[in-house]
This record gives C-alpha cells, structure tokens and sequence, in this order.
C-alpha cells in the first residue's frame, strides 16, 4: 500500500456498505481527496446516500463537491479491483462478512489491502476464506466515523506485518487517529472496555442498586466528565498505583462477572423493549428526545473533532 506515490485524487478507495458506518467512512475518505466507489446492494440504502453525503458535508463545513467523488454501485464494479484499499462496513453477520470477503479476494489483486470495519468480530473469522490472508486487517471506525475520529487497526494473526504503518499513514492523511491493536481479540481495545463497564452498569439495575437514570448520571458527572482529558490508567498513575490496587483488593471480588448477558437485557429485547428507536429501552422515549440528543451529540462530537490537534500513532 503506497501513500505517498501518487496524489489522493488519483487513487481510489472502496466501501462495501452503505449504512451509517459506511456512508461515513466514504465522506471521509472522499473529504480527503479520494475517489470512492460505494457498494450495496439494497435499492433503498443507496438512495438515501446522497442526501446523507450531503449532510455530513455540511456539517463538517466541507466543500459541497466533495459528495462528486462518491459514486454509487449496486454491485462491486470492476475498478474495485484498483481500489488501494477496500473496506467492508456490512452488519455485524459473520457469515455475510465471509462472504463479502470471498468476492473482494476473488476480485482484487493481492496488492489490495482488505480491510472489515467490525466493531467485534475477530479479523480472522471474517478472513477464514480468503486466500491472501497477509492482506487482510481490520479497521474499526466509531460511530459516527466523520466525528469520531479514532481507528482500530487491527493485526490478525496472519496479516502481513508490513501493511500496518502505511495503513495508519493512510487514516492519518484523511484526518484519523490510527492505533495498532497488536492482538485479534473480540471487541479489540475501546469495545472491550465499553462493555465492561456496560455489564456493571445492567448489574447495578438489575440488583436494584440504582435505576438506569442514575447510573448514567452519575457516569456523566464524575469520571465520565474527565475520560475525555484522562485516561484510565493515566487516572491509576496521577492518584498513584497503591490506591488503585487498595480499592481493587476490596472491590473486585464483588463487581459483576458474568460471561453471558444478563436476565435484564435478555428479557427486554425479547419484549420488544430495544432501545430509542421503539420508544422503550432502559428508559422510555420520545421521538423528539432521541433526535435533540443525537443532534447534540452529533455537534459536540463535530466540536471536539475539529479543535483537537492531539494524534496517536502507535507501532
């Protein structure tokens, strides 16, 4: 993967999926002076593009020409295969990202650098078929890419070990904050540490400590007002090692362990209670709640993405 022998303009990137992620991904990349070929193959999804590129654009106070360099298949066209990079954004179906992966190596030259954009899913698994596994990594954007800048790019067992740097240097240049995941583990690093505190936070409601209202009170007005400045680990070394290890010899041993989804979360999606989208979830929504909170996190993640200059490229 060559970043700097040719200008963005001339070289081409794919996106196979045209959902939220993907719709993302290829604004980014198309902001960033590439051409981008978008794939999906459902009629409706790549309807909606258009007016999402063109939202995203002007959110992120963009050039509207940018949307120019996005065009729209049904089907991956033949200049994938020219593509520099190749990135699946398809839903979290393992079966449907092996195949996915089966056409791409099928289609592209083992030059081309493959990569799944899973949130979850062990790189390796979705590369079981493939048959230049060396080109295959991944790389997970958070939602929404265009504000959240940080990318997983993640080493499976068989990637070459050579593609990594210049697939950072590649996030880099369209304005990411690439990190190494060194270890093909399930959820990689920021899922794995999101849903620990997410399985504390169902096991406070559920053992009747709290309701689902304080615990993310309580979450936004203490640590979680200064995760965006600190660290965990950079927390442990400013109060000092031997408070951490104090209050973990006490706490530990009592915090929430299970290694399946709790009662509480099984019981309420089997409701139909899922979330925002239907009204009910942990709490009960309005329609005009959930689009005030999403547009204000939209504009406060737009806000910090555009005033931080801070990168983090790791080896």
């Amino acid at each position: 993967m060559s970043t700097e022998a040719t200008r963005p303009a001339d070289r081409a990137v794919g996106v196979i999926g045209a959902g939220r992620m993907g719709v993302g991904i290829a604004q980014i990349f198309a902001a960033g002076g590439f051409r981008v070929h978008l794939v999906d193959p459902i009629d409706d999804a790549r309807a909606k593009v258009p007016e999402r590129l063109a939202a995203i654009t002007a959110r992120r106070r963009q050039a509207a020409d940018v949307v120019d360099r996005v065009s729209l298949h049904a089907t991956a066209p033949a200049e994938i295969a020219g593509c520099v990079l190749v990135i699946e954004a398809a839903p979290e179906t393992v079966e449907l990202k092996q195949r996915i992966f089966r056409d791409l190596d099928a289609r592209c030259g083992p030059e081309v650098v493959l990569a799944t954009n899973t949130s979850v899913i062990p790189v390796s698994r979705v590369a079981t078929d493939v048959r230049h596994p060396g080109r295959v990594l991944g790389m997970h954007f958070w939602n929404p890419p265009y504000a959240v800048r940080l990318v997983e790019v993640i080493q499976a067992e068989r990637t070459d070990p050579a593609l990594i740097a210049p697939a950072m240097a590649l996030l880099a240049e369209v304005g990411q904050k690439p990190v190494h995941v060194r270890k093909d583990v399930p959820g990689f690093i920021g899922n794995r540490l999101q849903h620990a505190l997410k399985r504390e936070a169902i096991a406070l409601v559920e053992n009747g400590v709290c309701d689902a209202e304080t615990v993310d009170f309580v979450v936004k007005n203490s640590f979680g007002a200064r995760l965006g400045l600190m660290g965990p680990l950079e927390q442990s070394d400013l109060v000092g090692l031997g408070l951490t290890l104090a209050i973990h010899s006490v706490l530990l041993s009592d915090l929430d362990c299970s290694r399946a989804p709790q009662r509480l979360l099984v019981d309420k999606v089997a409701a139909g209670e899922t979330g925002a989208a239907v009204g009910r979830g942990f709490r009960d929504w309005t329609p005009e709640a959930r689009a005030e909170l999403e547009n204000r996190l939209d504009a406060a993640l737009l806000d910090a993405a555009g005033g931080s200059g801070e990168t983090k490229n790791t080896g």
